[in-house]
């Protein structure tokens, strides 16, 4: 069976094992060219063909509710519900989501985009059945989970809350020994021992067995061990954490065996109760390039098939890349400086510092909260810490950043990456809201570079100031002004003259000062005279500016974030340029942009259109 011969998702299920597997393949030739063209996260989705083609034999969707946690890897997932061929619109303006998204197929049961969060969902999503009744109560709920997103504390809490309800709930367990990059801490120790043992399911049926075939003798014997039945299945057997949070545990089940995988969810799908299901796989699985480095893989650009090369040069140096080098200067003069990331030390431009310095460097797995938790107790205990997470991921730390390091006033870094409008991923990865959830907590002072030299003295700064720093920036190109003269040293709570004129006032805050300049000159061109200035400190807000700005008939922000709560709100502003009270779709950053009126040309028409 080809993929272009596979006409509904119904006809899987008359398929023989064998055409089940030349499916399989194909359908990774299908990703690995589509992606090729239009980027995407393609290892994570390799790994998963066989998976999510027995769930599909299996379960009947959209009756049945597959829940993907984070939902990146659910690419195989949309191609056999009815989008193969939208394919080539994957993650581009108008096109289809990278993640589930409701809107776009009723198979997708709920809308995912950050990690850790499938099996609660997942048990709502069953509670509501029970209670609702009626044609609902033979529909199945199966949540997908990563390992990696076992790091994530609100996973547990969602297996904590399941085990205890007794609730029919499936949680697959895709164990690839992978997030985004290498996972660590204990429970991926855990796992890997759960990899290995299991031997020991065999071995636990057989004793049982001999037991209960003996006379009178075994079943004394069967008595005599349960007082150390819980010593050998905790020494033995420690997937039975599972088991004792209440779920009914299988595996390691090998995750490219789709005889296998159809075998097992047979089993479970009738089973009442919670039930885990511990698949192996791997990331990258049949695309030797991928699987070779996975992490390059996660998510990529158009690269070339043959050489797994990126089609077009990467941006250099980027925002990250300075950051970087700031970082490891510092930590290079001062011992005391320690690194911390969750899970993304590729992509906060940590992995060189890790290499450099890796008795101060700490990823602590997809735990946000506990990043900056731990950071908070390095800061008390003496040391500099700087925590380098995403702009969006940084939401899920937001009272651990006010409980743990501003009421006490720690000399905590948080470097918000991927801050501003996101290119590629949509809704659940836009970095605008930083401004409104951070500006407004007493102690924070936070910083916007508009260049790259701006965003290496923001670190030198931030290592030096007593108290919370957070500095944010775009996935982007590092902007050179070197011949403006924007080299000033940083300075608490001031800001920079750029341009000196009348009548009108321009704020630029953060890398939107490059569009702000071109803004000036299309001004000028029209026989305006405006000033701009560089606002350097979303907080604290420059009152010296302020007095300036109020000598001004017309004052204008311009800034990469939310309206509401942004920059614009702390001074009296005629119009603030910036993204409006909306969720922001997939698109290039140019692409929303011009959207939402944010490029150099329809910022300068609105600016005459308003005086």
């Amino acid at each position: 069976m080809t993929l272009s011969k596979l006409r509904t998702k119904r006809a899987l299920k008359r398929l023989s094992m064998q055409e089940l597997t030349a499916l399989a393949a194909d359908i990774r030739n299908f990703l690995i060219h589509s992606i090729s063209d239009t980027g995407g996260h393609l290892a994570s989705n390799l790994g998963v063909v066989e998976l999510t083609l027995a769930l599909h034999t299996v379960f009947n969707t959209p009756h049945d509710k597959i829940v993907w946690d984070v939902g990146h890897q659910s690419y195989v997932h949309k191609i056999l519900t009815g989008r193969r061929k939208r394919f080539d619109s994957l993650r581009q303006l108008n096109g289809l989501s990278g993640f589930p998204k409701s809107w776009e197929s009723p198979h997708d049961a709920f809308d995912t985009g950050h990690s850790s969060t499938a099996i609660p969902a997942a048990l709502g999503l069953a509670v509501a059945r029970d209670i609702k009744g009626g044609e609902n109560k033979t529909s199945k709920v199966i949540a997908v989970v990563g390992d990696g997103s076992m790091t994530g504390g609100l996973a547990f809490e969602g297996l904590n809350n399941a085990g205890r309800s007794n609730t029919d709930l499936i949680v697959i367990l895709n164990d690839n020994q992978m997030s985004i990059g290498k996972n660590v801490g204990a429970i991926s120790r855990h796992l890997n021992r759960l990899r290995t043992a299991s031997g020991y399911l065999g071995a636990k049926k057989d004793v049982k067995n001999m037991l209960d075939n003996l006379p009178i003798a075994g079943k004394a014997l069967k008595r005599g061990i349960e007082s150390v039945k819980d010593i050998i299945k905790y020494a033995v057997l420690p997937g039975v954490i599972f088991e004792e949070m209440g779920f009914r545990y299988f595996g390691p089940i090998d995750g490219h065996d789709i005889v296998e995988l159809t075998k097992v969810l047979r089993q479970t799908k009738d089973i009442k109760g919670p039930v885990l299901v511990h698949v192996l796989t791997k990331k990258g699985k049949g695309y030797k390039n991928a699987e070779l480095s996975p992490s390059s893989f996660h998510g990529v650009g158009r690269f070339n098939v043959e050489t797994g090369k990126p089609q077009t040069a990467p941006i250099s140096p980027r925002y990250t890349d300075v950051f970087a080098k700031a970082l490891c200067r510092n930590a290079k003069n001062n011992p005391n400086v320690v690194a911390i990331t969750a899970a993304m030390h590729d992509g906060t431009g940590l992995a060189n510092f890790s290499e450099k310095f890796p008795k101060r460097f700490f990823d602590v797995g997809i735990a946000e909260g506990c990043a900056v938790t731990f950071a908070a107790g390095l800061a008390k205990g003496g040391m500099r810490p700087v925590v380098a997470i995403y702009s969006s991921f940084m939401q899920r730390a937001y009272d651990q950043i006010i409980h743990d390091i501003a009421i006490q006033n720690l000399p905590v870094t948080l470097i918000l990456d991927r801050a501003g409008a996101v290119s590629a991923e949509g809704e659940t990865h836009q970095g605008l809201y930083d401004f409104a959830y951070l500006s407004h907590i007493p102690n924070m002072t936070m910083l916007a570079p508009s260049t790259g030299e701006e965003l290496s003295a923001m670190v030198d700064f931030a290592l030096a100031h007593n108290g919370p720093v957070a500095i944010r920036y775009p996935n982007a190109e590092a902007y050179e002004h070197a011949s403006v003269g924007f080299n000033d040293a940083i300075v608490y709570g001031r800001s920079q003259t750029i341009v000196t004129g009348e009548d009108i006032a321009i704020v630029s805050i953060g890398v939107m000062l490059d569009t702000s300049l071109e803004v000036v000159e299309k001004l000028k061109a029209q026989g305006y005279n405006p000033s701009l200035y560089n606002a350097r400190f979303v907080k604290p807000v420059d009152a010296l500016l302020v007095e300036k700005l109020a000598s001004y008939k017309h004052v204008f922000t311009i800034e990469d974030a939310a309206k509401i709560g942004g920059y614009n709100t702390q001074i009296n502003a005629t119009h603030a340029f910036a993204f409006p009270d909306t969720f922001i779709p997939t698109g290039t950053r140019e692409e929303l942009f011009n959207i939402y009126g944010l490029d150099a040309t329809s910022i300068s028409e609105k600016i005459q259109a308003l005086i």
